[in-house]
């Protein structure tokens, strides 16, 4: 399965979709100055197990750091994927 990650400003989310353009998961977000918040990651159950979160997550910290933004982990999902993956650890900010 082709995952293609995109950031939708006007909904304040990125949204992750297949090569047929459905909708598979997201995460919204809150942006401020040079700090972004992600506040919610949601995965369709059809899409589950399929490694969506992770290249959700992936594809959002990686934007974050093109972007120079340093990230609120409000998402649980996202905070601990941080932990698993300490190499994003440097993104967060000591809010």
């Amino acid at each position: 399965m082709t995952i293609n990650v995109n950031d939708v400003p006007e909904q304040k989310r990125f949204e992750a979709r297949d090569e047929q353009d459905q909708l598979l998961g997201f995460v919204d977000y809150r942006q401020a100055d040079d700090t972004i918040t992600f506040i919610h990651t949601e995965v369709q159950p059809a899409a589950e197990g399929n490694g969506v979160g992770s290249t959700l997550a992936r594809a959002v910290l990686d934007q974050a750091r093109a972007d120079g933004f340093t990230v609120v982990p409000q998402c649980s999902f996202i905070r601990g994927w941080i932990d698993r993956h300490p190499d994003y650890a440097d993104l967060v900010s000591e809010l």
